[in-house]
């Protein structure tokens, strides 16, 4: 017996990140080679609080194309392949690229916002793509289903894996350590904004850039 085609197709799938997903992964290391090859090791375009607030605002978004070592790179590139791939399945097509790439610069950018609202007066840089990361895996949250299923936010497995990567984060940021951090600070902060972001915005993102209703049978009707 052959498998009907669609359950194949569902299967072959889970083992092919979309494209965009993994050239995003791809573009972290790249990206991290040229900033070493600036005199500053690109942090003036790092987030400063108090600088973004006070009209640099751009900071907000050049702050997801730097990083603090290899170690760190790594971690937010597998993170971007691993959670960005099912995000990525939910906006199929051309129209889906651009969808999801504006899904994470602005959870990015929700999260540098949220953070430096948080440390207003601080001149501290900060660098890495952790609050747009951040904001894949909480839109990934929605979709515990299987099979491209979003989720309501009210569903007992959105709210405990919420409250999960929350308690994991907070902790992190407790303890100070994280791998790739290299004695830096953890911005716990920023990354429970870019999830609380990504949880909430992956269902209207759905809704808009998503397959039309009447030709996806596997995404719910959720709210939000």
């Amino acid at each position: 017996m052959h498998p009907e085609p669609d359950r194949f197709d569902r299967r072959e799938r889970v083992f092919n990140a979309p494209t965009v997903a993994l050239l995003l992964a791809l573009s972290m290391p790249v990206l991290f080679w040229f900033q070493r090859q600036l005199p500053d090791q690109g942090l003036g375009y790092a987030l400063r609080p108090a600088e973004m607030l006070n009209g640099a605002w751009w900071q907000a978004i050049t702050v997801m194309l730097l990083h603090g070592g290899w170690a760190h790179v790594a971690m937010n590139a597998v993170g971007a392949l691993t959670f960005g791939a099912a995000v990525a399945r939910l906006m199929p097509g051309v129209r889906g690229v651009g969808a999801f790439l504006a899904f994470y610069i602005v959870t990015g950018v929700l999260a540098g916002v949220g953070y430096a609202l948080i440390h207003s007066s601080s001149g501290q840089p900060l660098v890495g793509a952790s609050g747009a990361v951040f904001g894949l895996i909480g839109g990934a949250t929605r979709l515990l289903g299987g099979e491209g299923r979003l989720l309501p936010l009210r569903d007992g497995r959105v709210m405990s894996a919420a409250l999960a990567w929350m308690g994991l984060n907070a902790f992190v940021g407790l303890i100070g350590f994280a791998p790739g951090a290299e004695g830096a600070g953890i911005a716990w902060e920023a990354h429970a904004f870019g999830f609380i972001a990504g949880l909430i915005l992956i269902g209207p993102w759905a809704r808009l850039y998503g397959p039309p209703f009447d030709s996806r049978a596997e995404v719910s009707d959720a709210p939000l």
